[in-house]
């Protein structure tokens, strides 16, 4: 509940309560009061406008007047939000969206008010601030009921605010008003942000909402054969709404979320991890053939093409270098300190290439693969002939090791894009080096219990080691195999959730979250094994992990059930979508 006294400087909320609307090129993180809290413009690495969520400001607000409770849920299928407040006279709703398909350089923001049940007051405000909160808005006009300005270099226009009016001596939001909506009626807002001139022709709000309705019903396809149809759908609005023009998708669409409070474990996600791209291709093409499939291979290729055995593990949406890590002096999400950057561009990840061969068998079997996918396979093959024995990052970008789980993966990679018709005399090549890779890391990564181990110099098991038999680099019932499963349930399953590492002696949850992409991995193996029951209980449990938007971040604190890190993490939706498909039918169907 709020009161009706309430700054319009809103305190930040745990983020199980946080939802997304996104349209591909940017996103916009709302809170329960119908807070605009984060939000990059034009593309997803820009600087903030919106950025309360870190400490920094700049909000975007549609509150009711007095008490309330807060509520809200998504238009199936679509990335739609409907804010939902029970006042102490009514119902109140307020629409959400990013207009879809996006412009790349003009966001457009709608906002539909709705008084579903009795007459609906709501405060109103607006105070847009670029360059992380740095810069106001300057040039402030008002013209024919239209608001225009400034905010650092973008251009700004609000229409449905005819009432507004500016603050008296900057100390209040840019621009405010009181709306009053009688039982039925609602009323429309559209802001436009834009870092080129604004065209001259106003947005109509009926054909922009009808124009993004249709766009998410043509996007987002029916998964109708998926175990969880409904949660597959959601997930899959949510990877189109990180997924640029380019095909570029995102990690997260937030930065400097805390992982563990005051562990300095705060990272900026609003680049393109190769291997997450390529977890989410995959997880797409156990679904079926859809287009996030091929926007996938489409980066990943092009990627591959540009830079070859220099891959990068990320890269921004645009294809071009992260930026290196930097501080913004901002004081941060309680827990946490704000990233600017990150330090993965320093970084190699010899997995990147085994998911990107991983990524292009799975477009082969659907004939989804052209020649620049063949090429850009013949470039990943070659790069991990070269660098397989180079020291790396791996899949948690720690310390350079050869990590086993790495060197699998492309084991895996290379069987994989070697079954799926390539030419006679690369495919001996390809077979022989994943046979190569293999028996070294046997030699060396072999634990004496029988199991697999992080490293050759790191005993400790890993919940990585899960995917290597899940995608064909290990069989599912060789010795090892099994005998790794067991060790991790054992060592680091809790209750049905799955923590990556013992970190040090004390309780696991003590270190870190449990990590939702292990859990659904771990659904995957035991499916794999045959496993229904299990399989069926991990995939339940780590699908519960959410807030009401449904939302997932990389951990979730078992012992306070509150999410942990950047929202929404796009890898955790992609396997939490591809646990729903292959739960569906038998191993291998």
């Amino acid at each position: 509940m709020v009161s009706t006294k309430e700054s319009w400087q809103f305190p930040p909320h745990v983020l199980r309560e946080y939802a997304l609307i996104a349209d591909g090129e940017r996103g916009i993180i709302v809170g329960p009061r119908g807070d605009f809290v984060w939000m990059c413009v034009p593309r997803w690495d820009s600087d903030a406008v919106f950025s309360s969520l870190i400490g920094g400001h700049g909000s975007y607000a549609i509150t009711p007047q007095g008490r309330f409770v807060w509520g809200g849920y998504y238009e199936e299928g679509t990335l739609i939000w409907r804010s939902r407040w029970v006042t102490e006279s009514g119902i109140i709703e307020c629409r959400e969206a990013l207009a879809f398909p996006a412009e790349p350089g003009r966001a457009v923001i709608l906002r539909r008010v709705m008084a579903v049940e009795g007459d609906a007051k709501v405060r109103v405000i607006l105070d847009p601030r670029a360059g992380f909160g740095h810069h106001g808005v300057r040039s402030l006009a008002r013209e024919n009921g239209i608001w225009t300005g400034r905010t650092g270099s973008l251009r700004m226009r609000w229409m449905g605010a005819d009432d507004a009016r500016p603050s008296a001596g900057g100390t209040g939001p840019a621009l405010s008003l009181d709306l009053t909506l009688k039982a039925g009626e609602h009323h429309d807002f559209v802001l436009e942000l834009s870092e080129e001139a604004l065209p001259d022709e106003l947005v109509v709000p009926d054909t922009a909402w009808e124009a993004t309705e249709s766009a998410w019903r043509s996007t987002v396809p029916d998964l109708a054969e998926t175990i969880a149809p409904r949660d597959a759908r959601h997930a899959y609005a949510v990877l189109r709404g990180l997924t640029s023009t380019g095909g570029g998708m995102v990690a997260a669409a937030t930065m400097s979320l805390p992982e563990h409070a005051k562990q300095g474990r705060n990272y900026d996600y609003r680049y393109v991890w190769i291997r997450d791209q390529c977890f989410t291709g995959e997880a797409i093409a156990a679904a079926g053939a859809h287009p996030l499939l091929d926007d996938a291979v489409r980066f990943v290729s092009e990627r591959l093409l540009a830079d070859g055995p220099n891959l990068k593990p990320a890269y921004t949406t645009l294809g071009g270098p992260v930026p290196g890590q930097r501080s913004l002096k901002l004081a941060g999400y309680p827990g946490g300190s704000d990233i600017l950057g990150n330090h993965v561009n320093a970084q190699f990840q010899l997995d990147a290439l085994g998911e990107s061969l991983l990524l292009l068998a799975a477009a082969g079997r659907h004939d989804h693969l052209d020649a620049d996918g063949w090429r850009a396979a013949e470039a990943a093959a070659a790069a991990i002939a070269i660098r397989w024995h180079d020291p790396e990052a791996g899949i948690w970008e720690l310390d350079n090791k050869n990590w086993t789980e790495s060197r699998l993966i492309c084991v895996a990679g290379l069987r994989a894009i070697s079954s799926v018709g390539a030419p006679r005399a690369r495919m001996g090549d390809w077979l022989a080096l994943a046979e190569a890779i293999l028996a070294e890391t046997a030699a060396g990564s072999t634990h004496p219990s029988g199991r697999w181990q992080r490293a050759p110099d790191d005993e400790r098991n890993d919940s990585a080691l899960l995917f290597p038999p899940i995608r064909g680099g290990v069989a599912a019932d060789d010795p090892r195999t099994l005998a790794t499963l067991r060790a991790l349930e054992e060592e680091l399953g809790v209750d049905s959730y799955l923590y990556r590492f013992r970190q040090g002696p004390g309780p696991l949850a003590d270190a870190e979250g449990a990590f939702l992409l292990c859990g659904f991995t771990m659904a995957l193996a035991q499916h794999q094994q045959g496993n229904e029951v299990e399989a069926t209980r991990w995939f339940e449990r780590n699908r519960a992990s959410c807030g009401p938007p449904g939302l997932f971040t990389e951990e979730f604190d078992v012992n306070e059930r509150q999410l942990r890190g950047n929202l929404p993490q796009a890898f955790v939706h992609a396997l939490m979508l591809e646990c729903s498909a292959r739960l569906a039918r038998p191993w291998g169907a």
